[in-house]
């Protein structure tokens, strides 16, 4: 049972650390705050139950390694479901269907830059959009389907003012 409660607690305590440490790149300070006072109060109780009897179990540093090792795969997956914060996404296309795919966005409700550019044989359009973690698979989606051969690439974002949907008061 003391085997159990070091491993469920580790993968608790390392799964928190982790989407603490998203919350500290998104600048939330007070989840950060919150979730580093209970974490630090399982590390404590967990460590404390490790150390004192490893010499005669040293079980309990195995179990404290996997609970380790599970709680980060946890907590990667749990930020991944929370989607928390913004992405930009810069679309590359050709200049023929560049507008037309802008309007298709915008019609879906996504803010949209056009800027122009230049590859080796063509001029291009640069679609800039900013929006939230979580409709990023949405849009991408939305823009394969529509164009296909465009260059995407997504940015996390830490912080936007203004912007169409995005703004912070």
């Amino acid at each position: 049972m003391e085997y159990l409660i070091i491993f469920l607690a580790k993968i608790i305590e390392v799964s928190l650390s982790t989407i603490r440490t998203v919350f500290i790149t998104k600048g939330k300070k007070g989840y950060v705050a919150l979730l580093g006072f209970v974490e630090v109060l399982i590390w404590l109780k967990v460590v404390s139950v490790v150390i004192i009897g490893v010499s005669e179990d040293p079980y309990k540093m195995l179990v404290y390694a996997i609970g380790f090792s599970f709680g980060n795969y946890i907590g990667l997956w749990l930020e991944s479901k929370l989607a928390i914060g913004l992405v930009t996404i810069q679309v590359v296309v050709d200049e023929a269907v560049g507008h037309s795919l802008a309007e298709c966005l915008r019609s879906k409700k996504v803010g949209v830059t056009i800027m122009q550019g230049e590859g080796m044989h063509t001029n291009k359009n640069i679609l800039i959009l900013h929006v939230k973690r979580k409709e990023k698979n949405k849009v991408v989606d939305c823009i394969e389907a529509e164009v296909e051969n465009a260059l995407i690439t997504v940015s996390d974002v830490q912080l936007v003012h203004g912007g169409f949907g995005l703004l912070k008061k």
